[in-house]
């Protein structure tokens, strides 16, 4: 099974960038090459095995959502044609086809810009104390999983290692100004109400997600990957009942396993079994089937 995956690249040639949790990414001038890896990260440590198809997944989704959400807002979403690649990446086609994309670089934000629609993970785990998420008030008597009154924006610090801390709004206004918070808010929303009942039709339900912005020209534009099964909580429509954890079409399913092995959540993490293995790219790609399927 690992002969099918894809830990980590180098491209000879090309001006390495940056190594994220998934993504290698290459600097290619005024464009970046992001290359999804089958690389899986939970609780913030990069397991030692990859998951099979988990890159090119990935790239589909986002591919798919930046031409969906492109009349919301600009993104950094130029090709995912190897043909129309700088001559330098073209002869990586046979590594690059189907989990890369060429993109428009621009100046991140130093905000995870979070929506949830559902009460889950760790909003449900702050509701449960404070009866709040990220300085939202919402009612009482709420269960895990439970759909909210409306979609709130629960924004997050972004952090290159360790954990993304959940902050309040008026922590995000202090950071960049109240104008552009109040401009990822909006869009955030709007962008998650959208994808939100477009998936309902398709059977998913997605249960919360997050964003990441830049800024191109003086413009704040999407960036980074776009409502994929690692960036939000993808919940099957079908037998959905709130009052506890769901099933899901995302990487919670080896959080769940991991949850039961003796492992500190400390590098190094623990190899996966080929069961855990193969079940988390079977759930990917049913996630891609649902979503995409008579597109």
């Amino acid at each position: 099974m690992n002969k099918e995956v894809l830990l980590s690249t180098d491209l000879k040639g090309l001006k390495f960038f940056k190594r994220g949790k998934v993504r290698d990414i290459y600097d290619l001038d005024d464009k970046l090459l992001i290359v999804s890896t089958d690389r899986i990260s939970c609780f913030d440590v990069i397991l030692p095995d990859g998951i099979p198809g988990k890159g090119r997944v990935l790239t589909a989704l986002s591919e798919f959502w930046f031409g969906f959400t492109k009349p919301n807002i600009p993104n950094h979403f130029l090709t995912c044609d190897i043909t129309a690649y700088p001559k330098e990446a073209q002869k990586y086609g046979r590594i690059l086809e189907g989990r890369s994309m060429l993109v428009k670089k621009s100046s991140p934000l130093p905000v995870e810009c979070v929506v949830r629609g559902y009460l889950s993970g760790s909003g449900w785990k702050e509701y449960s104390r404070k009866q709040s998420v990220c300085g939202v008030k919402l009612p009482p008597g709420l269960r895990e999983s439970e759909r909210l009154p409306e979609p709130i924006f629960t924004p997050a610090t972004k952090e290159d290692t360790g954990h993304d801390i959940n902050v309040t709004q008026a922590h995000v206004e202090k950071t960049i100004g109240k104008a552009a918070t109040d401009r990822l808010k909006a869009v955030s929303l709007a962008i998650y109400k959208k994808a939100g009942d477009y998936a309902y039709k398709k059977g998913i339900i997605i249960a919360d997600t997050k964003f990441e912005f830049g800024i191109l020209n003086d413009d704040i534009i999407l960036i980074d990957e776009a409502l994929t099964p690692d960036s939000s909580r993808f919940w099957p429509k079908e037998g959905y009942k709130p009052g506890g954890p769901q099933p899901s079409f995302d990487k919670q399913f080896v959080r769940d396993y991991l949850e039961t092995v003796s492992w500190d959540k400390t590098p190094p993490a623990p190899n996966l079994p080929d069961a855990i293995i193969k079940k988390t790219s079977e759930k990917y790609q049913q996630a891609l089937n649902y979503l995409l399927k008579a597109v």
